[in-house]
């Protein structure tokens, strides 16, 4: 398969900078990397519970391996005798943040688009594994891929489980399949081939469909509200995917297609720029997800669009979006819509002074979420879309070590998230901006 190809590539470089290694092309069951040896006790710090907002001050949280073993007041949490100790006064734990909506090698409209054209399958496999390095060290330590190309995901995803390569945690869902012309790179028309086109992408290893039912912003042509795709199309690929296990997601601002796919059983959809409150009061009815990907139609995103040289007729489509969108965002807060944080941009991409992410759950906030639920639309929310809330999106007994640390309560000021200033993913220290004592 092409994407094991690819991952040779990766494999072959980071071996040529570690001696003995030993290569082997791995298979769609993919290993993970060694925990650390030792326990860790992080010591001082206040722990939130993202689940109500309550808080431990003067909590331990002990690690052993890459797993949390116990999280309680200091008093009541034995440490053993050569426990490793990483002292954090001050600081206020949550969990590592989850991105539902990211692309790690994201090539948009414009001059920067237009230099990766001629981009190899090995180029970008490793553009995307610098981008997943910095997505982790902004706090982000799981993430959905939603789009990616020539299985270089699936590589990708492997060489971080293996170790291979420092990110988040990945569940993918392969290439966005479209109808000819469509906002997707993989195309098929009609029953049989997108039956194959799904079937495919969960061979390759997606946990997740990517369909494109509606149009697009970065699409040069049609309307973002046009509904693409006919019902037998649309009911084959909810039905291939779910019969192999598969959730399906759509990309989708038609109102038309929303309805439809509701109708035929869809799990989530992504941006919902032009939906009514009659769609939302179905999603909400029929437990449906919502990834806003605010960010993108915000003015922060200007910030972006000009250092890639969007073209006029972008920002134009952008604009054109913002007002629904930010309508539609307020009407799902409202109406207690699954919301889970995604952002349709790098992880850490500037904007408005802080990370994309960051600004994406800020954005929940102006649209009526409160701190704690923003919170939780970046942790726990997400965390049970994935069904990984036994191992991530909360600091709990038995879930991963995933922790980032900031300078205040999160649960009562969104904002302290721009304060971030140390991850571990599983255990590991990936970020610390101060000394280690």
């Amino acid at each position: 398969m092409m994407w094991r190809s690819t991952l040779m590539a990766v494999l072959l470089l980071k071996a040529s900078l570690v001696p003995g290694v030993s290569l082997a092309v791995p298979t769609a069951v993919f290993t993970r990397a060694a925990p650390p040896a030792g326990a860790i006790a992080i010591v001082g710090a206040s722990v939130v519970n993202v689940e109500d907002g309550s808080v431990i001050p003067n909590a331990v949280v002990l690690i052993e391996g890459d797993r949390i073993k116990a999280v309680g007041p200091a008093s009541t949490v034995n440490l053993p005798a050569d426990v490793h100790k990483i002292r954090m006064d001050g600081k206020w734990l949550v969990p590592g943040l989850l991105n539902m909506h990211t692309h790690f090698g994201l090539k948009l409209p414009g001059p920067a688009g237009a230099a990766l054209e001629n981009e190899t399958e090995m180029q970008l496999v490793l553009r995307m594994a610098e981008n997943a390095r910095q997505s982790l060290y902004a706090g982000v330590t799981t993430v959905r891929l939603v789009g990616e190309e020539h299985g270089s995901d699936f590589a990708l995803k492997a060489a971080i489980d293996n170790g291979t390569a420092l990110g988040p945690r990945i569940q993918t869902a392969g290439e966005i399949i479209a109808t000819t012309g469509g906002h997707g790179f993989l195309e098929a028309d009609g029953v049989a081939e997108l039956s194959k086109a799904v079937r495919t992408q969960i061979k390759n290893g997606a946990t997740w469909i990517k369909v494109a039912i509606s149009g697009g912003i970065s699409d040069s042509h049609g309307s973002i509200a046009a509904s693409t795709m006919t019902h037998d199309e649309m009911k084959t690929v909810i039905e291939v995917a779910h019969r192999n296990g598969a959730k399906v997601t759509a990309h989708n601002g038609s109102p038309v297609a929303a309805d439809e796919a509701l109708e035929l059983g869809i799990d989530c959809f992504e941006h919902a720029y032009h939906l009514t409150e009659k769609q939302l009061r179905t999603m909400k009815a029929r437990g449906a997800w919502l990834v806003p990907t605010a960010v993108v139609t915000d003015e922060g995103a200007m910030e972006f669009f000009r250092k890639i040289g969007s073209p006029p007729w972008y920002l134009e489509r952008v604009k054109s979006t913002r007002v629904d969108h930010l309508k539609m965002l307020q009407t799902a807060v409202k109406l207690g819509v699954n919301i889970a944080l995604g952002t349709d941009q790098f992880p850490f991409e500037p904007n408005a002074g802080t990370t994309a992410t960051v600004r994406e759950a800020e954005l929940y906030v102006t649209a009526g979420m409160t701190p704690l639920q923003a919170l939780q639309a970046a942790t726990l929310k997400p965390a049970t879309m994935l069904e990984m809330d036994k191992e991530v999106g909360s600091l709990k007994p038995g879930h991963y070590a995933d922790i980032i640390a900031v300078n205040a309560n999160p649960a009562q000021d969104i904002a302290a998230l721009r304060t971030l200033n140390f991850v571990m993913k599983g255990g590991q220290v990936v970020r610390h901006d101060q000394p280690l004592p």
